[in-house]
């Protein structure tokens, strides 16, 4: 609580959270489980039935709000946030208001002493541990809440507090509620491992980590105009860390060196403004392991004392924590974490206490967005808000990379959010010239009315193939990668051809992309057949790349997989368009596709350059305003069309929106609701080589007699076998017996036979030796 300048207030729910702990029932409940009461005395309670049901969290939360309320409005606002943060630490911040409009805080509030025991807990705690409330909850207390929040009323401008005013009130909220969450499960792993503490709080020197990034640029001693142009864009970044903190961009062409680039930012600011944490938050998975390998060989020592980089690979933790999930699952202590936007928008606005547990610590951060197009439609005016929030109060900036900026800064309805973006505030100069100077591909419209069959694009692949040596085909659809690869695999030497997509897991990719370069570095022909997985990041360098119409930001991505290293004076991207392509449920590829279609009808000299892509976007963009409050249909289980803007700030459409309470959030509901990705996945442990295996067979094993230290690590290594799938599939496998639950853990992991070593995950059984996790 010491980020949001209230370290009093977070002793306070510290030591109030548990207050119904003290009540008679709890301490039964307690000596029972532990074995202090015995089965033969008459106190005993069968404490297994009763997990979860004694009400510990209302108990403090009461005394909280009665000892506030009557303070005035100001004394009523900081006793509900107070209230709120101790009444759901079990169950994720509550409903202020149900769907229904219900007052759903006025209810817990005053729920029945019975139930909540608050009179017997004051009888039962200690008078110095009563002294102590009594002294943490005096003026002072609400006096340093308001400082902090008057500053957000004040942003307002003298206008009465509006949706986005509300929405920074919810987020303050939670973000106190986050240093609750995780001091309450540090508390519990310290206890259950007292030696994780020793690897806590450490002084983050960031001198050294610059030190080494330093003296590995200076070993990067490429002589291509290309290495130049990179080594100028480096050391601007260098440059313009030591200015203020704010949200900046860096427009810079694929190729262009980002990676390093934004590192080096990164480094210089944190020291310059003594931040805590660098968070790098990545479009996909799949290039996590890339970026992070490839950060570690500039700044991590095999003799350091703490590794620098946590890398986040997937959604491994189940849905629903346990006693168990609470104690592995990370909090994201590290200095330099390398996150999925899918995970980076869950922290901001999921459910629970998982998200929730890690948002504090994006306080006194840099934020590094890889690819921030990528960015989910629906969430744009939550993730803009959001941003704004972390950058104006929490010591927080943020830098935007990409090749193909979308306009965050110019939406159409900017009363509900968009991102403020100073014109100075991009980090490099001259962008347009600067992608004249990287220009290294140049797109082909190959489209037609008739479309492309299989067997045309196979052709013409091979055509390229035949002349340059290596073809990379990019597709929209697994199924498409897989159909096109079965195609070519009659036409072509088996040890050319490869395919990848999201059913392989990270480490089968790995081990693919490995082959596929080193093939390409040694002038052997390859042809890669790839879903979208490919473009954002992956660092290699084909002399031909064919794309399936989309949107110009994806075909901008894909021409940087094309002559990367500038060794032709200028390749090609040929953009095909597929016969039959099933892609209507794919909305976000086929809006792109029919804009990028529009802006290839306007004749633009050059596709890639800033003014198509700006144009591109334009469109794009103005034509889903609607889509951008995360929208919800009366089918949910709000009953109403609504939308999370909304339910997260003022709750407009909410009928019992007049309570006088000042916090009229839906935060549960909208937790409920909320999916980064719009159909949630589910992470299965996959039986790739045998290292795979071997992490199944011991997560089988170590879970029946639980080790919290050993079932973290393999939880760590069996991401990178891991494959998300999405609820179709996921039933499909349920309904195949394909999949196996690991001691009722929520993590589950797939037979044998259901893993292939050319399409990887499917549903269908493929290999016929099963392998058995135990």
């Amino acid at each position: 609580s010491s980020k949001l300048g209230v370290e009093n207030v977070g002793e306070l729910i510290g030591l109030l959270h548990d207050f119904g702990k003290f009540s008679t029932a709890f301490q039964v409940y307690l000596g029972s489980a532990t074995g202090k009461i015995n089965p033969d005395e008459d106190e005993y309670v069968e404490f297994k039935k009763l997990k979860g049901k004694i009400d510990h969290s209302s108990a403090g939360a009461q005394w909280i709000w009665e000892k506030l309320q009557n303070r005035g409005k100001q004394g009523e606002l900081v006793g509900q946030i107070l209230a709120l943060c101790i009444a759901s630490h079990h169950s994720g911040l509550i409903d202020c208001l149900k769907p229904e409009g219900e007052d759903g805080f006025t209810k817990r509030i005053k729920k029945e002493d019975e139930k909540t025991h608050k009179q017997e807990c004051v009888q039962n705690a200690p008078q110095d541990y009563l002294k102590k409330l009594e002294s943490l909850s005096d003026q002072k207390l609400i006096e340093d809440v308001l400082k902090q929040i008057k500053i957000i009323f004040e942003s307002e401008k003298g206008k009465p507090p509006g949706m986005i005013t509300f929405f920074y009130l919810g987020f303050w909220t939670r973000m106190l509620f986050s240093c609750l969450i995780d001091a309450d499960r540090i508390n519990s792993a310290d206890f259950e491992d007292p030696e994780n503490g020793e690897h806590r709080n450490i002084a983050i020197d960031w001198s050294t980590p610059i030190f080494r990034l330093e003296q590995f640029i200076d070993q990067l001693k490429g002589e291509k105009p290309i290495d130049q142009l990179r080594r100028n864009i480096s050391n601007t970044c260098k440059q313009r860390a030591k200015e203020q903190q704010g949200i900046y961009t860096l427009t810079v062409p694929t190729g262009g060196g980002k990676t390093y680039a934004s590192l080096r930012y990164a480094l210089h600011h944190a020291e310059h403004h003594k931040l805590d944490h660098i968070i790098y938050i990545i479009p996909f998975t799949s290039i996590i392991e890339q970026n992070a390998a490839a950060l570690r060989k500039a700044i991590e020592d095999k003799n350091d004392d703490y590794p620098w980089i946590l890398e986040q690979h997937s959604n491994l933790e189940p849905e629903q924590q346990n006693w168990h999930s609470k104690l592995v699952s990370e909090n994201w202590d590290a200095p330099i974490i390398m996150t999925t936007m899918v995970q980076f928008l869950e922290v901001l606005f999921s459910g629970g206490t998982r998200g929730a547990r890690k948002t504090h610590q994006l306080a006194n951060s840099v934020l590094i967005f890889d690819e921030i197009q990528t960015l989910p439609i629906n969430c744009t005016h939550l993730f803009c808000n959001a941003l704004n929030f972390l950058t104006q109060y929490c010591k927080t900036t943020a830098v935007l990379c990409t090749a193909t900026q979308p306009l965050l800064d110019q939406l159409k309805t900017p009363d509900k959010g968009q991102l403020t973006i100073p014109a100075e505030n991009e980090l490099v100069k001259d962008v347009p010239k600067l992608f004249d100077d990287l220009k290294r591909v140049e797109v082909s419209n190959k489209v037609r009315s008739e479309g492309w069959t299989s067997e045309q694009i196979a052709e013409l692949a091979l055509d390229e193939l035949k002349e340059l040596g290596s073809c990379l085909i990019i597709v929209n659809t697994k199924s498409w990668a897989q159909q096109l690869y079965q195609t070519l695999d009659n036409q072509i030497d088996e040890c050319s051809l490869f395919q990848l997509s999201t059913s392989l897991c990270p480490a089968h990719r790995k081990t693919i992309l490995k082959e596929v370069r080193e093939r390409l570095d040694n002038d052997l022909p390859v042809i890669c057949v790839s879903t979208q997985l490919i473009e954002a990041g992956v660092d290699i360098d084909f002399s031909s790349v064919i794309r399936f119409l989309a949107g110009l930001d994806s075909i901008a991505q894909a021409a940087g997989r094309c002559n990367r290293n500038g060794l032709h004076d200028m390749a090609t991207i040929h953009i095909v368009n597929p016969v039959e392509e099933k892609i209507d449920l794919l909305k976000d590829i086929k809006i792109g596709r029919d804009k990028a279609q529009r802006v290839f009808d306007e004749g633009f000299q050059d596709l890639l350059a800033p003014d198509a892509i700006k144009q591109y976007f334009n469109y794009y963009f103005y034509d889903r305003s609607d889509e951008m409050t995360y929208p919800v249909s009366k089918k949910s289980i709000l009953k109403r069309d609504d939308n999370l803007l909304s339910l997260l700030s003022d709750n407009s459409n909410n009928i019992g929106r007049k309570t006088p309470l000042l916090l009229k959030q839906s935060f549960m509901s909208a937790g409920k609701i909320f999916k980064a990705i719009d159909s949630p996945t589910q992470a299965v442990i996959v039986p790739y080589s045998e290292e795979g295996k071997y992490i199944i067979a011991e997560l089988c094993r170590v879970a029946i007699e639980f080790d919290a230290k050993t079932y973290r690590q393999l939880l760590k290594q069996a991401q990178k076998f891991s494959v998300n799938v999405f609820p179709n599939v996921w039933q499909r496998l349920m309904d195949e017996k394909a999949v196996c639950e690991i001691q009722g853990e929520g993590i589950y992991f797939l037979k044998d036979e259901y893993y292939s070593e050319q399409f990887g995950l499917s549903d269908k059984p493929c290999n016929p030796m099963p392998f058995m996790g135990f």
